[in-house]
């Protein structure tokens, strides 16, 4: 978290989206959260304040991303596939103020403990929380148990792992099960969501593994999240059949949102025509993941990387597009991560005694101030701060 020793700020006279649009108001900014949210506040007498001039300008939260490689993926092409891990200004100029840390293919070389240091580290910038596991099971751990990872590393509010992926370790019914016991209790005992972060590949069998859990045990749909739920359209009607069932999905956004976008689009399409609370769907960037493509026999014919940029631009160009309206998209990546992450008591809004994590926004949607807990990191589209070693 950021620390408190910030200074006062004065946003006037910017259009306010918290993520719900609430007119022009003016945001006091002390220490590391929001003091007052009203409209025409005055320059308090008692405090020395910097004024920041937001007429005609969209203020809206930080982005919340819950799905970031932030220690690098990759790999699946060798070492020289491997993805480097990211940067805190490639983050800060994305918008984005909270980041979900997550491991993939790979727990050889990236290990939780790696993944633990680089939450620690955002952690003195912006706001970072982090899975313990990756792909496979047994789950890649700290403690040597995935119930004393969430329940007793801070930084920790859940476990990742695959399925419906020729790259996972094929978990069975009970095997998957038994995963969410242990993230639940672990969350329980914690105070943290116990999520089981699900990557869901190309296979065959999609949500299949989800719905065979839930309907053998007694765990609430919210408990497994599955992520990449856009990759086609049969997995994203299991998706909106587990959003019906009281469960969420998450949709990663395309690399190249201003070229790209015509699927996710359709996502958003059904989904709206489904009649589903959007409350329940997020979007999240994959960032600094490889982005890999095989074919048909599992060989590996392409790869890129995933750029934590595109969460912003996907939402910019929803709503430039007329997909759907400013309040909406955000939702899909303020508030609705925010709670799936537990940490909506502070994040995801705009409201007094909130975190102050927010960005204004220029006339064409982009980035143009970003608060992190009260730091103003980006000013003028000017990166404020230095990447060690960067």
């Amino acid at each position: 978290m950021v620390d408190s020793k910030s200074r006062n700020y004065l946003i006037k006279g910017g259009r306010l989206y918290d993520p719900e649009e609430r007119g022009e108001k003016d945001v006091l900014i002390g220490g590391n959260e929001v003091l007052k949210v009203q409209e025409g506040i005055p320059p308090p007498e008692e405090l020395e304040v910097e004024i920041i001039k937001a007429a005609g300008k969209a203020v809206i939260p930080g982005l919340v991303d819950l799905h970031v490689h932030i220690t690098g993926g990759g790999g699946e092409s060798g070492p020289r596939s491997r993805v480097p891990e990211i940067l805190l200004s490639e983050i800060v100029e994305a918008g984005v103020t909270t980041v979900a840390g997550v491991l993939g293919t790979d727990n050889v070389s990236r290990s939780p403990e790696e993944l633990l240091m680089k939450v620690k580290a955002l952690n003195e910038s912006i706001t970072a929380v982090g899975y313990t596991g990756s792909y496979h099971l047994p789950s890649s751990t700290i403690t040597g148990s995935v119930k004393k990872d969430v329940s007793l590393i801070e930084e920790f509010v859940g476990v990742k792992c695959a399925i419906s992926d020729h790259r996972s370790s094929q978990p069975t019914k009970r095997e998957l099960a038994r995963l969410a016991s242990r993230a639940r209790v672990g969350g329980m005992l914690g105070n943290v969501p116990g999520v089981v972060h699900l990557h869901v590949g190309n296979g065959s069998r999609g949500l299949e593994p989800i719905f065979e859990v839930l309907e053998e045990t007694e765990f609430p749909p919210a408990q497994l999240l599955p992520t990449h739920v856009g990759r086609n359209h049969d997995l994203l009607t299991q998706g909106v059949e587990l959003v019906k069932r009281g469960g969420f999905m998450d949709i990663t956004c395309p690399a190249n949102p201003r070229n790209q976008l015509g699927d996710l689009v359709s996502s958003v399409e059904t989904l709206l025509e489904s009649g589903i609370p959007l409350s329940h769907a997020s979007l999240s960037s994959d960032s600094n993941g490889s982005l890999p493509e095989f074919d048909e026999s599992g060989n590996l014919v392409d790869i890129s990387r995933g750029q934590i940029r595109s969460i912003f631009r996907t939402f910019s160009e929803l709503v430039k597009q007329g997909v759907l309206s400013l309040p909406r998209a955000l939702e899909l990546v303020t508030k609705n991560p925010a709670r799936r992450l537990g940490v909506f008591h502070s994040k995801g809004s705009l409201e007094k005694g909130k975190d102050a994590d927010l960005v204004i926004l220029d006339e064409n949607l982009e980035p143009e101030v970003v608060f992190a807990g009260g730091k103003p990191l980006l000013k003028n589209k000017e990166i404020l701060i230095e990447d060690p070693f960067g």
